[in-house]
Formats: C-alpha cells, structure tokens, sequence
C-alpha cells in the first residue's frame, strides 16, 4: 500500500514529523516501510506557462515557437518539437535556470537559429510516471487544467512535494489496505487525534427516492452480507480534479474520469471497493447477486471473455443478465462511458474466500479483489458508498437521490474481549498500568471499559477484523508501547529437550550406512512420467496413481507411487555422460490414492529405493574390473538390517515381480508378531527394460520403511567383544533343487537356539551323481556362549538337533 505523506496529513497532523523518524516508528510498531519515495525527482524552477501564439519554425518542419507567459515580467519565446502543443493551452515551463530529473539544466540556446528561452515540459520530463496518465496525454508535453494560475510552481500544483511510504502489509493488516487505516495506525504511533472525513454532512439529497429507481436483492445470502446502492443522475463525465489526480497517482492508480476516479479515490480512502454502472444499461432497474452456472460467461471492462465456473458470484441484472463479477471487475454491459447521465453506485460486503476463488480462476486480479479477498470492514459499506455520493454530487454534477437501497443478511458485531492486566504483564514482563493500557488501546481507537480482578473489557472495531483474542491485545499494547522499551527477562516455564523422532534417527542412521558403504544419495523428481509407474507397479486393487492438474509437462504428469522409475531415469542419464559405476540410494516418499478422483490427501508411503550397476571398482594393472551382481546389493542391504537389528527377522522369497528378470529377484518379508510381513522387492532388472532405458546389467531394490521404523530400535545398539572362543560345524546337505538356502537357514536358526551365532552357505554344488534335481548346499554354523566356553557335548547334542530337522523339513541328506 502506497502511502501519500500529503494525503495523510488530512487526516492526521505530521507537523514537525520527519517522514524518515516516521517510517522508522512504522517499522518498530509492526508494519515494516519498503521504501520512501520523493515524487520530485529534481525539479525545480518549473511553473504554469500559458501558450499565447505558436507559429511553425521557419528552418524546421517539426519545430514550433511558441510564445508563452509564465507569469514573468516578459512573455517568453520558446521552441518546441511535440506535436500536440497549441496556443490557448496551460503547459508547464522551465525557465533558464531550471532543473529537471537526471541532472537536466535549461540554458537559454538557439534552435536552428532560432532563441529559445525555456523548456515545455512533458510529464516525464518532470520525471512523472507517464504510464498512470490518461491515455491522451502519455505522449507530448503535459497540458494543465484551464483553471490552473499561471506562474503556479509546478510543483505544488502536481503535488511532487510528496513522500511516499510504502507499507509492506502481512495478511493480518488488512485494514491498513486505506489511507484511513494508515492514519489511524500512524494517530496510534504518534499519539494525534485522527479527523475522519463527514460523509453524510457533505451530502445534499433531492426529494425523489432512490428505491423509486432500482432495487436491490440477494439470492446468494452465505457469499454477500450486504448489498447497497445509490441512485445518482445528471452526472457530466469529465476528468477529476487535479488534487483527486495527483493523490491517485501517488498511489499507483491512472485517473481515467471524474466518475471511476472517485470510486478509486474513496476505495483508497477507506479501503471499501465501489463500482459504478451506468443506470440506464441495467434492465429492469434491479440488481441482484447470485451464483454462476456453468455455462454463463460475461465480458469484462478489459474486453476479455470470461468463462465462468459454476458458483462464482456475480453482480446481474432486472432480466438475470450478468453485468460484473462481484468483488473483481464490472461488465463491459454496464460500463460508464462519456454518454452516461445516471449512476448506480454500489457498495457490498462479498465473501472473501469467494472474491478469491473467482479472481485466482480467472487469473483476474484487481485492487477491488485484493481488499476483499482479506475481508473488508462491514461497517465502511454505506460511510464509503455515502463518501463517493457526496465527491459525485461535488464534481460530477450529480444528483444524489434520497436513501441507501440496500439488503443486509447479516449485521456487523464488534468483538469484545476480556484483558487481564497480569496475563499482559507476565507476557511482556512489564509492570504496564492499567492507566496506561486503556490510554494505548484508546490510541488504536479501541473503547475500554473496567471490570473486576484487574481486567479491561475491550471492544475491538469490525475494522480490525485481525484481533480476536486477549494475546491479539496483548500484541498491540506491545507494539505501540514499544518493543524497544520491554525488558529483558529471563524465560519462565516448562522447557522440552530437542531430539529426533524414532523415524527421524533411523532415516539418519540408514542414509549414514550407505553413504558409509560407498552409496551415494540421488533427489528424484517427485513427479514422474505417466504409465512409467507400470514399470515398477506398486498400487494393488482399489489403489490409483496421483494424476497432477496441471502438469510441468507431460514427463512430470504423476506422483510417484515408487522410486526406481526414478533412480532407473538418474542411471541413465549418468551412463550415457560417461559415468557407468552406480551406486545411488534415495529416500522419499511414493503416493498413492484410494479415490480414483481426490476428495483428499493422497497417502504417502516412505520408501528406501538403491541401484547398483557397473563395476565393483576400477580395472587396475594387477587386478581386472568385476561386474557387481545381485549379491552387491543383497550384501548392502543385510549390513543395513544386522545395524538395525533385524537381520534375524528378514527373509527372502522367489518371486517374479514385474520390471524384475525372473529368475534374480525376491521379495523380502519381515517376521513379525503380527505375522509375515511384505516389506519390499530386490533382483536385477528385466533385460527387456535394461535395454528400452540404455542400462547394462542393473540391480535394483525398494524398501518399505514405515515397518522398519516401527520394529527396528532407534539406534544401533552397542555389544561387548567376545571373551571366549567360538566352535565351528561344517555342514553339506543334498536337498531338492526347489528348495532354497534362505529356507535351510531360517530353519537351522529356529533349532539350533541361542549358542548359534552366525550361519552361512560357502557352497553350493550341482551334479548328476547327486541324483535328478539334486543340489548340495555346505553350510558353515559358527556357535558361541558369550558367558563360558563351550564343550563339544554341548555342540554335538545342538548341531544334531539341527540335522533332525533339516531332515524332516525338506527330506535332506548329508552328503557323504
């Protein structure tokens, strides 16, 4: 919000206030100043000139000399090159002596031989931001009112003796969104009395009824509060005052005409939006609100066609005709033109989160919108509505005609609330009196009064629709107190040592082990290509991939239900820059849904994804490179399990999934309490894939972490060296080709009890004297009391217990 000192200074005295201290005292109660802008950029010695003759430059075709008084003892002779400079016209003049924006100096010279004693000035020459003029005064020198004096300093007369501050607004200061909302909040700061304007004494009405005109009504209660209007005619379209324009300006607004400028000019007053529609275009003479359907569209005033979504609310017609979308923008239907006589002014409280929708859809943003999008003050609805009436009447011509037309759903009401002095005091560590309290709040123009155990009741205007607690308050006696002026104190009150949640440690410890291990940590796109999710499906029946809105582009179209779709993606790119040795691991998340059309959030699972292709290391003179195979990974994967605990609770299945080579790949399963427990899948990838992504042999596997999180201990646990010596038996036994060395070891794990402390396969052999579809798989158990040593009647009696059962569960023979 840009701020006019000048246009303050009506409101509330800035005597003896520097704008600079001020902006500081701004800052330091709250609202922070951006910038300070001087609107004179340099000028000076620039004054109204009145063009008495021009005639055209005897040596130059686009030359005039322009005879000019500038309120000097002399008329002054003045070569010109703009094209719409003419004699009868008020134009502003640098005289010898001036001087313009960017170190400019007017000296007396001569045109193609011509003397030319001063300079007609354009706007920006006087370094005004020609953008924000009407449209037919952008190019060429700037022309002045007629009533303008001559010899007027231009100036005083552009009001460039002007500061603007620019308040950098959170959400919360709306009401700050209006000159008299700065003014209130600079009264509070400096302490002045703010002298609000009188609309209603400055409005003279004529006897004909307005509800006699047009009337008012509401189909759409639970988006529009209050709806009101005034009828006005014998309106003349004309530009606005030079004052009116010179404070739009200062505020970033271009005048257009005295109609439209007065509806800004009081918008920015007191932060209400109006509009005017020209009366005579409205059939019927009613104006109702109600909500769009979906196939209804209106033009707006910039000539757009706007489609309309069902719900948006807007602004219609006798005849149900839309003609402006309430709260963003009017209808080109309606719209005041130089032809319009009759005015129907409007003033309305719209929903906020409406006003947002409708302007966020339509990519329609307007400075109406952004105040009602923070909800306006209900209470401004017919101060401002009477306010532009009485500018219209004024400079306009305008006669206002007697009584508001208006329909009200719902009545304002201000919030009162209940300020304890010691709550105050104990937040802030002050000793505030309650004296001194209702003297600030008075400030801010809130209305106190006592009552029992040291409290004040409070009654918070609807204009500062931010406070709505006793802390709310309890911040604004601080701020305007001054923070500065609060002591230090020591901090009071029960205080909670930091630390990671259990899911949080072990997602460390995880990236910790295989960053250790030589793994390196990709980031993936979360967003990934449609159908690349086949790839690696991951949704079961009655779950759906996350389709996004709108897109990046077609290659981020879904939400990843898994990561290897993009390690695999990361793998490639990296091969094909020349980098063939992968190790990548990602932690993230995969998303999925239950609801083929969201309704709400989708669900997010945490997930370990790695890939492993290439070669182990690099080919040396003395050793060649070795491919890395489903072992590499397996290997990485149980050293991360044995760190957290679970290397005895995990085990592997054969399995077929897709995007995985068949005959390499396995899903792993968590023993649990509860049961078995699918926790992820690893192999290598299909060749078929390997070969449509440019991959060599690739290994890859994905991990769900939320069961990690649950049965794995936060942090690795620590254990004692061992202080006696271990017992080693070798075991080979013939088994059916079918059955697998996970199986043989989960099974020697559940009989040989708590002495055995590791087992492992050392060999595996296959041959047709062992008999059709026969293998040989050598174990070797290694068994251990960590409290004495072992005897081998001990170890004989276990590893027998271990025989019988490899025998009766999958018919095995040892091998002679």
């Amino acid at each position: 919000m840009k701020v006019s000192a000048e246009w303050l200074s009506k409101y509330v005295s800035l005597e003896n206030v520097d704008i600079t201290e001020l902006a500081e005292q701004i800052t330091r109660s709250g609202i922070e100043i951006d910038s300070i802008e001087n609107r004179n950029k340099g000028v000076t010695k620039v004054v109204v000139g009145y063009v008495k003759h021009k005639e055209k430059h005897p040596d130059a075709d686009k030359l005039n000399v322009c005879t000019v008084d500038a309120g000097e003892d002399e008329d002054l002779q003045i070569v010109c090159g703009a094209k719409n400079v003419d004699a009868g016209q008020k134009v502003a003049v640098a005289l010898v002596g001036a001087e313009l924006p960017g170190g400019l100096k007017i000296k007396k010279a001569k045109l193609r031989g011509v003397p030319s004693h001063g300079m007609i000035c354009s706007a920006k020459e006087l370094g005004l931001n020609d953008k924000l003029l009407p449209k037919d005064q952008q190019e060429g020198i700037l022309v002045l009112p007629e009533q303008v004096e001559i010899g007027t300093p231009i100036t005083n007369l552009l009001g460039l003796d002007d500061q603007i501050l620019d308040f950098d607004l959170t959400p919360n200061r709306s009401d700050c969104l209006s000159m008299l909302g700065a003014a209130y909040e600079v009264g509070a700061i400096l302490g002045r009395e703010v002298k609000l304007p009188t609309p209603e004494k400055d409005l003279v009405e004529v006897q004909k009824p307005a509800n006699d005109y047009v009337a008012v009504k509401i189909d759409a209660s639970a988006l529009c509060d209050h709806y009101a209007v005034r009828y006005i005619t014998g309106v003349k379209i004309a530009p606005s005052p030079l004052w009116m324009q010179n404070r739009l300006m200062a505020a970033g607004v271009r005048p257009i005409n005295n109609i439209v400028d007065i509806t800004n000019y009081v918008m920015l007053e007191y932060g209400q939006p109006l509009h005017a529609f020209d009366a005579d275009k409205i059939a019927g003479g009613v104006i109702g609100v109600r909500e769009a359907s979906s196939d209804e569209s209106l033009v707006t005033l910039d000539g757009q066609e706007r489609k309309l979504e069902a719900g948006t609310l807007l602004i219609v017609d006798g005849e149900d005709n839309p003609i402006a979308l309430a709260g963003v923008m009017g209808g080109l239907n309606s719209e005041v033109t130089e032809q319009t006589t009759n005015i129907v002014l409007e003033s309305a409280k719209f929903s906020g989160s409406s006003v947002r929708i409708t302007s966020r859809h339509l990519g329609l943003r307007s400075e109406a919108s952004l105040r009602f999008e923070k909800v306006v003050d209900p209470n401004s609805v017919i101060p401002a509505l009477n306010r532009a009436a009485g500018l219209m009447m004024k400079h306009a011509s305008g006669s206002v005609h007697q009584g508001v037309v208006e329909t009200v759903v719902k009545q304002p009401q201000e919030n009162i609330i209940s300020l304890s002095l010691s709550k105050l005091n104990s937040f802030l560590g002050t000793d505030i009196s309650t004296l001194e309290t209702k003297t600030i709040l008075s400030r801010l123009h809130f209305d106190c009064g006592d009552m029992a155990d040291n409290t004040i009741e409070v009654r918070v205007p609807t204009r500062r629709g931010d406070i709505t607690r006793d802390v709310d308050l309890i911040e604004e006696v601080a701020r305007i107190y001054g923070y500065d002026n609060i002591p230090t104190t020591v901090i009071e009150g029960p205080t909670t040592a930091g630390g990671y949640t259990k899911s949080q440690a072990l997602r460390r410890s995880l990236r910790k082990l295989l960053v250790h291990g030589g793994w390196q940590e990709a980031m993936g796109y979360s967003f990934v290509k449609e159908g690349s999710i086949k790839l690696f499906p991951r949704l079961g029946a009655g779950e759906y991939e996350v389709k996004l809105a709108m897109p990046m582009s077609e290659e981020r179209g879904v939400l990843r239900s898994s990561l290897l779709p993009g390690l695999t993606e990361i793998a490639a790119y990296n091969r094909k820059h020349k980098q063939d040795n992968l190790a990548l691991f990602e932690i993230g998340n995969g998303f999925l849904s239950t609801e083929e059309k969201l309704t709400k959030q989708p669900q997010e699972l945490p997930l370990l994804g790695m890939l492993l292709t290439g070669n182990r290391g690099e080919k040396r003179w003395n050793m060649p490179a070795e491919k890395v195979d489903f072992f590499d990974i397996k290997g990485a994967l149980e050293s991360v399990f044995e760190a957290l605990g679970l290397s005895e609770k995990v085990f592997y299945e054969a399995n077929k999934p897709v995007g995985f080579h068949p005959g390499r790949s396995a899903s792993m399963y968590l023993d649990t309490p509860e049961g078995k427990l699918w926790i992820g899948t690893i192999g290598q990838l299909h060749p078929d894939l390997q070969r449509e992504i440019e991959l060599v042999d690739t290994y890859a596997a994905e991990l769900l972490l939320e069961p990690i999180y649950r049965y794995a201990g936060a942090t690795v646990a620590y254990s004692d060296l061992p202080r006696f010596p271990s017992m080693q038996r070798d075991i080979a036994v013939v088994v059916g080709q079918e059955v697998q060395a996970g199986d043989l070891i989960g099974t020697i794990r559940q009989n040989a009890g708590e002495l055995l402390e590791s087992v492992e396969v050392f060999d595996i052999f296959i041959d047709s004297k062992l008999g059709e579809d026969k293998k040989s798989v050598a174990l070797s158990l290694v068994y251990r009391n960590k409290e004495r040593t072992l005897t081998d009647e001990e170890i004989t009696a276990v590893h027998g217990s271990v025989v019988n059962a490899l025998e009766q569960t999958f018919a095995a023979e040892l091998r002679k």
